[in-house]
């Protein structure tokens, strides 16, 4: 990144190797009043990031809030995060997968809480970075701070929590299996130790619902919404709200936080009509969700707590379940 042609206030910066608060006022108020508009800029806002190390909490949150803006907002439609802009992401903030510093981590949580929605891949790549520090002590996490491997505690719960909210899965209120296999994975390698008891809530509803619940609610398609740009003005649909409803309580309180959150009738009322008469086959295990959770539980040949309390959820809250899970159903029990 230092072989690159910078823009001059840019390249002076880099040169005297310090950003002041006046500095930063400088690049917001001259050199960057419209936000950074193009890739070129928000290279030149990368390398300064990564060439200076002295530098104030002012640099940190304009550096945050600039490239995220980018990122959302400059490519029509607004608030889509593109497969490519989504690999462009990760490349500038992670090297061999690991994201190592915390206001690049920060960057990738807040541009995904900015988005109506994200690609998959890149929910499950903010969450395999509180995996990499839970399971191997590494990564931004662990910066100024000592993190037993193998443990999660409170904080690396709420960050869990705050991607999922950020996320809304791939475009969708549901949790996508991608994201439970991460979730899973930390399971795996947390089983024994003395975790925070959020984790085990988390855990079960989360991996719950991405077998069980019907989402309600569906993101349009990068080309729906090129044609229907006002959707993305809808402020009535609140994802935070919705999965703080859906987390707190059981499935009839996840269909009820669906109703409330996810209306938006003026754009898909035809759309919401069909899926509320898809529900009911929804809060079903059909065979291939039951297959999955069967290769999935007990896969160290060891049935864990968590697993149990999840399977004991499901019997609680799915009307129907097929019954290749009755035999792991009746271990758990």
């Amino acid at each position: 990144m230092d072989d690159y042609e910078h823009a001059r206030p840019i390249a002076e910066l880099i040169e005297k190797k310090c950003v002041t608060d006046a500095d930063v006022l400088r690049l917001r108020r001259d050199v960057y009043r419209d936000g950074v508009v193009n890739r070129d800029e928000a290279r030149d806002i990368f390398a300064l990031d990564h060439l200076v190390a002295d530098k104030p909490e002012s640099w940190r949150e304009f550096f945050v809030e600039s490239i995220a803006d980018y990122l959302v907002e400059q490519e029509a439609p607004r608030g889509y995060i593109s497969s490519a802009n989504a690999e462009w992401l990760i490349n500038a903030i992670s090297h061999d997968g690991v994201v190592d510093y915390r206001t690049e981590l920060e960057l990738l949580i807040k541009t995904m809480e900015r988005a109506t929605s994200v690609p998959p891949f890149l929910a499950a790549f903010a969450l395999d970075q509180v995996a990499i520090a839970v399971v191997e002590g590494r990564g931004a996490l662990t910066r100024g701070r000592t993190l037993t491997p193998g443990r999660i505690g409170e904080d690396e719960v709420n960050l869990l929590r705050r991607i999922l909210y950020a996320s809304g899965g791939d475009g969708n209120v549901a949790i996508t299996r991608n994201e439970a296999e991460v979730l899973f994975r930390i399971n795996d390698n947390t089983s024994e130790a003395d975790n925070h008891l959020s984790w085990t809530e988390l855990f079960t509803k989360a991996i719950a619902y991405s077998v069980m619940a019907a989402s309600g609610y569906e993101a349009p398609s990068r080309e729906e919404a090129l044609q229907r740009e006002e959707w993305l003005g809808d402020t009535s649909v609140n994802l935070g709200r919705f999965f703080s409803k859906m987390f707190a309580g059981s499935l009839d309180a996840h269909l009820e936080a669906v109703r409330l959150e996810t209306g938006s009738e003026a754009h898909y009322g035809r759309r919401n009509a069909e899926q509320a008469e898809m529900r009911p086959s929804a809060e079903k295990i059909d065979f291939s969700e039951a297959k999955w959770l069967v290769d999935r539980i007990g896969r160290d040949g060891v049935l864990h707590e968590n697993e149990r309390e999840l399977l004991d959820f499901l019997k609680r809250e799915s009307p129907h379940i097929h019954p290749a899970l009755q035999p792991l159903l009746e271990k758990g029990a």
